[in-house]
């Protein structure tokens, strides 16, 4: 088994933990001084990662976070300045919210920081549940926020993020890309009958790529450079895959799914799903195998103490703001009523422990917890610690020794 951290970056000072300071610095999420505080323990704990043994560090993709919640606006941007003070750990944006780019764009900005890290990149990609800020992105392509409904608008977002993708995959492996996409109104070139008047047209000629130029000297493709380090792109993985449908399609793309559902028989029967359908694509994945599981992570010398330090700073926050997207539904227990919502004072710390969406204990707590996973899926391949409500908030020493505790105490014993 493999370990990563996955990051929701959050501004020092914000949140329910430091209601008046998140009031007086409002929006905080523009307070130059709050957001260089962020930076600083981001790259700590990066670096802290890297030379305890972590295998990755995997950090989001939302915008316009005035609050200062989930503040991680550009994963590829940030995890490049990651990347320059790092040495081993494997960085991924977890993820890439496709529908939100253009293509081309993606597949040049994806190449650049697997260049940069010389292969250290991992490549989440997804489709954007957020309306404030993914139907203003995706605009241009008509795609706003998923639901994982199966309505129209939803069916959109999935049919973008797949063509989005597909020209992704076209810019990586082709040594030249012309294609017109009728699901996107997109062509390359444009137009897609060529580009005239081409001021370098002799040099591209003789030193471009073949196939760029037309026999009557159009510009009748585009090489996209440069191409990523890794043959043929980094290793594609796909955040909180949890409706049938996306667990499908993931094995049809052979993307790696990370799944947030916190019940081990729920994940074991997704895992099932996805084995089923990559056999179909003739890829013999064991049980668990090209899998992760997130879960939150508190480490302490007692369950009571874990509970403590890191279940005051959790819940609160997460009912408030994540609660409202439907992610309480994570906490639901087989005697809760099944058409009535999960209500938010039920988002406690003993909660989450219970229904196992965290882990809250001493070292040994952990491994029990890890090993009712394995028990039912015997190859699970990733763990990942969910940072919610640690970074930003808990004293920064205190993030980082529950982080080498997890790397010492627990991580050996599964690797």
């Amino acid at each position: 088994m493999k370990f990563s951290i996955f990051l929701n970056p959050q501004i020092p000072g914000s949140g329910y933990a430091a209601e008046e300071n998140a009031k007086a610095r409002r929006p905080i999420g523009r307070d130059t001084e709050s957001y260089q505080r962020l930076l600083h323990e981001v790259r700590e704990i990066a670096v802290h990662a890297d030379q305890i043994g972590f295998d990755a560090l995997m950090m989001t993709e939302h915008h316009f976070h005035s609050e200062g919640m989930e503040f991680s606006v550009n994963p590829l941007m940030f995890l490049t300045d990651l990347a320059a003070r790092t040495e081993r750990i494997l960085l991924a944006p977890l993820g890439m919210v496709l529908p939100a780019w253009d293509p081309i764009r993606a597949a040049e900005d994806v190449a650049l920081l697997d260049q940069f890290s010389k292969g250290r990149l991992r490549l989440g990609v997804a489709r954007g549940y957020q309306n404030r800020w993914m139907n203003v992105l995706g605009q241009r392509w008509q795609a706003a926020a998923a639901r994982s409904d199966g309505s129209a608008s939803d069916t959109r977002n999935f049919d973008v993020f797949g063509e989005v993708l597909k020209i992704m995959k076209m810019a990586w492996t082709q040594e030249t890309l012309r294609y017109k996409s009728d699901v996107l109104d997109y062509e390359v070139p444009y137009p897609y009958d060529g580009i005239e008047g081409w001021p370098a047209m002799e040099w591209t000629k003789t030193f471009g790529a073949p196939g760029e130029v037309s026999d009557d000297g159009k510009i009748q493709a585009v090489s996209v450079c440069p191409r990523p380090y890794q043959n043929p792109h980094p290793e594609l993985w796909q955040p909180f895959t949890i409706s049938d449908r996306s667990v499908i399609r993931a094995a049809q793309e052979d993307i790696l799914p990370w799944m947030f559902t916190p019940n081990p028989d729920d994940h074991a029967a997704k895992a099932k799903l996805y084995q089923e359908e990559s056999a179909r694509q003739g890829r013999d994945y064991k049980l668990g195998e090209h899998t992760g599981i997130l879960k939150i992570v508190g480490i302490a010398d007692t369950t009571e103490e874990a509970i403590n330090t890191f279940g005051r700073s959790i819940p609160k926050d997460f009912a408030a703001f994540f609660g409202p997207f439907g992610y309480l539904e994570v906490l639901r227990k087989k005697e809760d009523e099944k058409h009535k919502p999960i209500s938010p004072e039920k988002g406690d710390a003993k909660r989450m422990n219970d229904v196992e969406m965290a882990l809250f204990g001493t070292p040994d707590d952990v491994k029990r917890g890890i090993q009712r996973m394995l028990d039912r899926m015997p190859d699970l391949e990733w763990f990942g610690l969910y940072m919610q409500g640690q970074q930003g908030v808990l004293p920064l020493d205190t993030v980082k020794r529950n982080l080498e505790l997890f790397a010492t105490k627990v991580a050996p014993e599964f690797r």
